[in-house]
């Protein structure tokens, strides 16, 4: 994972493996489709309010990191 995302976490006894925030039953995929659908930071810390502002901008960083990840096909050795 890339430096600077502290707080997403991912185990695979917790939410299938989905990437996480700090360990909560909380997806990166729920806080990005909250922003997705047009929920600010405010709305969205006042109806999780066990989260923290960075939890959501670290969430979204990881989701745009993934994005630009890229597959590269090995050659059969």
């Amino acid at each position: 994972m890339t430096q600077g995302l502290d707080r997403i976490t991912q185990q695979p006894e917790m939410m299938g493996g989905k990437a996480c925030i700090r360990g909560m039953r909380v997806t990166v995929g729920m806080v990005v489709s909250q922003v997705g659908t047009g929920r600010s930071i405010e709305e969205i810390l006042a109806d999780y309010p066990y989260l923290e502002r960075e939890d959501i901008m670290q969430a979204l960083r990881y989701a745009a990191w993934r994005a630009e990840e890229r597959e590269v096909m090995l050659a059969n050795a």
